[in-house]
């Protein structure tokens, strides 16, 4: 099964009901079927942080969020995850491409590739790793956890997911 309907289809049957996404290469098909499909409301936004705020508020009015971005964008979202996300108990996804990791062409990347894992960590946040189709799963899982704990997680799509 092509990954990105795969991605699709268990995003649905988690309960997430409500995406903010920033623009990624990897994470474009996904989104495109997302507006396609029209099930799951999608709010693109223009910053990371922007979108913890965005989420905050639509979990405290009973919605399912989660964050679709690069791993990059984790660096922008910090104070926001520790202030308000995980001082008030709100669970939010983050569904990241884990841009800058292996196979990566933008030298760019790279820095911020290296560092996610650990920042997660040091952030205290739950990591769930997607390298292949069979693991998409994980983000039921990765739904589940956040949603009992009360905590946002932290859901990494590595680029062999996408076979490039």
């Amino acid at each position: 099964m092509n990954a990105d309907i795969k991605l699709y289809e268990t995003i649905k049957e988690a309960g997430i009901n409500l995406i903010l996404s920033l623009p990624c290469i990897l994470l474009k098909r996904l989104l495109e079927i997302i507006d396609e499909k029209n099930e799951i409301q999608h709010i693109p936004i223009t910053r990371e942080e922007e979108g913890v705020g965005i989420a905050a508020g639509a979990y405290l009015s009973g919605r399912t969020p989660a964050i679709l971005m690069q791993n990059s964008g984790l660096g922008n979202s910090v104070n926001a995850i520790k202030s308000l996300l995980q001082l008030y108990k709100i669970p939010v996804i983050f569904i990241m491409s884990h841009r800058g990791a292996e196979g990566e062409k933008i030298l760019a990347q790279i820095p911020m590739g290296k560092l996610t894992p650990d920042l997660l960590d040091l952030l205290n946040i739950r990591t769930f790793i997607i390298d292949s189709v069979e693991k998409i799963n994980e983000i039921e899982n990765a739904t589940i956890f956040s949603r009992e704990s009360t905590e946002p997680v932290g859901i990494l799509l590595k680029r062999k997911l996408w076979r490039i």
